[in-house]
């Protein structure tokens, strides 16, 4: 019997080394153990926008349902929603797509996931400027590839530094990933500030640019969106410009994503998709129709609300003795440093040696779930998703300040 249960053990593919769940995922679990266990955490860790999906979209799911679109449909979108696609492309962008140039997949991740498995060989190399949404790493990872972290500094805006990007590109560099606004950090490009590193990109011809432009509808102070292809068209041939209506739209759970790039980047991607999960679902593609089609002022009235609660924990955290914050330009994400308490000493005598300990300290001490900038690839820092109700952001503020007045300060 254990000669056998040896011989039938799980073996995980070696391309998951070194590959986990998302630490983002493991502390909210962790928070809602505490959560169940009795305790009272509020959790600031999700990415998702607070608000419901607006009832004109999920009517619109209904009455496709009602009439009997449950089938399949066309292999990466169908067309009605493929020319929707294309018409707010040129309506926000500038960008012109035909239908044969777009690919719907189930949410943006998956878009940028086909685009990297169509794409990488073994030891092709992906420039991804840090701190960075955790799944580019691992996606390049799974599609054989080999992430390439590039340092954007808190002086430079968490931006990267051109100068730093033309000697991180090689022979083997097959894409640059570029988010802005971006998460975790809301740092967002105008198009004078994206002008640099298109520069160095156009000489580079083996290059190309994934933008993930998912959080364009949430960019503050009157600040006009850029997108690379738009900024220098002669990118335009070797660019995928990827969005969603995950969260301009609040429609996280429906799965919807969306790229545009050229013919040949389009069918090998739809290649990939076609033999995962084929086609999205048929409700959530009449659902993103109707949002994309439909009246688009409430993206406006949900960017003010976002903007105001940035402000109030922007403010809230730069009075905590220890703390720093820049206020950033999109996304629903600070981005603060917690550098003046590394090295303090809690009540109970534990030492805050990192921004994980920092975290961890919240939690248990506070009752506020955020993860570490380690998990983003820049310490110490922590994320706090402002994506929730006002009245539980003032009550995690009050909570985060009471508990860092009671660190002992580190030794002089």
């Amino acid at each position: 019997m254990d000669q056998l249960s040896d011989a039938t053990a799980f073996r995980a593919a070696a391309r998951l080394g070194g590959i986990g769940v998302s630490e983002i995922l493991r502390i909210g679990a962790e928070a809602l153990r505490l959560r169940q266990a009795g305790a009272n955490i509020i959790i600031l860790g999700a990415g998702e926008p607070d608000f419901d999906t607006p009832d004109p979209i999920k009517e619109a799911a209904a009455q496709a349902m009602r009439a009997g679109a449950t089938k399949y449909t066309a292999l990466d979108g169908m067309p009605a929603l493929k020319a929707a696609i294309a018409a707010k492309f040129r309506r926000d962008n500038g960008l012109d797509y035909t239908p044969a140039e777009i690919s719907v997949g189930a949410g943006a991740k998956q878009v940028i996931h086909n685009a990297l498995m169509a794409t990488l060989d073994p030891g092709d190399e992906v420039i991804i400027p840090t701190p960075c949404w955790v799944s580019y790493l691992d996606m390049v990872r799974i599609a054989g590839g080999v992430p390439v972290t590039l340092a954007c500094t808190e002086a430079n805006g968490f931006r990267p530094d051109p100068a730093a990007l033309e000697a991180a590109i090689t022979p083997r560099t097959r894409w640059i990933i570029l988010n802005s606004p971006g998460n975790p950090t809301g740092a967002a490009f105008t198009a004078a500030e994206y002008r640099p590193v298109l520069d160095v990109l156009l000489r580079h011809p083996q290059v190309w640019v994934i933008a993930d432009d998912i959080y364009e509808h949430i960019l503050y102070d009157g600040l006009a969106f850029a997108t690379p292809a738009a900024v220098e068209p002669e990118l335009w041939a070797r660019t995928l410009t990827v969005n969603g209506v995950s969260k301009a739209y609040a429609m996280t759970g429906w799965r919807i994503g969306y790229g545009g790039g050229p013919a040949a980047l389009i069918r090998a991607m739809a290649v990939v998709q076609s033999q995962s999960t084929s086609c999205p679902s048929s409700v959530s593609q009449a659902a993103a129709l109707a949002a994309l089609k439909g009246p688009q002022d409430g993206l406006a009235a949900r960017r003010d609300s976002f903007q105001a609660r940035r402000d109030l924990v922007v403010d809230a955290l730069n009075a905590i003795p220890g703390l720093s914050c820049l206020r950033p330009q999109g996304a629903f994400y600070v981005f603060p440093g917690c550098a003046g308490v590394i090295g303090a000493t809690t009540p109970d005598g534990r030492t805050i040696a990192s921004d994980r300990d920092f975290c961890s300290f919240l939690l248990h001490d506070a009752g506020v779930a955020v993860v570490p900038g380690s998990a983003f690839g820049l310490a110490p820092y922590f994320r706090i998703s402002y994506a929730t109700a006002i009245e539980e952001l003032r009550e995690a503020l009050a909570r985060i300040a009471r508990a860092v007045a009671t660190l002992r300060p580190p030794a002089a």
